[in-house]
């Protein structure tokens, strides 16, 4: 294993990990895994359930400390990340949307997008909400509904609030878990249109997902975790056609 500390981050690296080891007691779940992300890029990470997504998440944000058998380097816009306590890191601009969307029920869709701005409130920056009317640009439906409760929206619809709510607090890394599952392909499809968009604002996105195909898709690189190790890795259009990633999780009637 390297021990070399990571170099000074360029300024177009958002995000280095390296020799990431992760795990919850004595089992361990990823194996020394690399990553890179730079300034506005889609990065996808595919592979199977129980391959260590929702770990690799979890460690970059602070919920899964490094100690123990947990170990390695994070580095986020040049700073170490790998004792740094979750809010630091929120701080500094990582938004992570979690797989359960973790949403208020009992709130209006309003009041759940200016939780999300918060942390700029406390901070006291000026006009902290003001990512409002960009959220609803993106998500139209939202406004429609900004006063109905969180609970009684579609899974679409919670899943937009709750990558809007992570919007308003202007991140500079977007850390999306599983954003389609659970929903109807046609939404599905709007979803990941709308992560596209999303490029535009020069946000970058780390896109932890098992749909393969629609990663892919919207992605500007991309990362195969099976089984704990980063097993191929490179520009998603090339990885889409590679033999192994169109038998393992495109299907064979892709390899053409």
């Amino acid at each position: 294993m390297s021990t070399e500390p990571l170099s000074v981050a360029a300024p177009s690296t958002v995000l280095e990990v390296r020799e990431l080891h992760a795990g919850y007691g004595k089992v361990a779940a990823l194996h020394g895994v690399h990553l890179r992300a730079e300034v506005g890029e889609i990065v996808t990470v595919i592979g199977p359930n129980g391959a260590g997504k929702s770990t690799l998440l979890n460690a970059l944000g602070g919920t899964l400390p490094l100690t123990g058998n947990t170990r390695g380097q994070i580095q986020f816009l040049g700073h170490e990340l790998s004792r740094m306590p979750v809010e630091k890191r929120v701080a500094l601009g990582m938004s992570l949307v979690p797989e359960k969307r973790e949403l208020f029920g009992s709130m209006s869709v309003l009041d759940n997008l200016l939780l999300g701005s918060y942390r700029r409130y406390r901070l006291r920056e000026p006009n902290p909400a003001d990512q409002l009317e960009t959220v609803f640009e993106l998500f139209p439906r939202l406004k429609e509904r900004r006063e109905q409760l969180a609970a009684t929206l579609s899974g679409g619809e919670r899943q937009m609030l709750a990558i809007g709510r992570a919007l308003m607090a202007k991140p500079r890394l977007l850390m999306l878990d599983e954003p389609s599952l659970g929903l109807a392909p046609l939404i599905v499809k709007e979803i990941f249109h709308i992560i596209r968009e999303l490029k535009q604002t020069g946000v970058t996105i780390l896109l932890v997902e098992q749909n393969a195909r629609a990663a892919l898709q919207v992605a500007d690189r991309a990362y195969v975790l099976e089984t704990g190790d980063v097993m191929l890795e490179g520009p998603a259009d090339q990885l889409a056609r590679d033999p192994k990633v169109v038998e393992t999780y495109l299907g064979l009637s892709r390899a053409k």
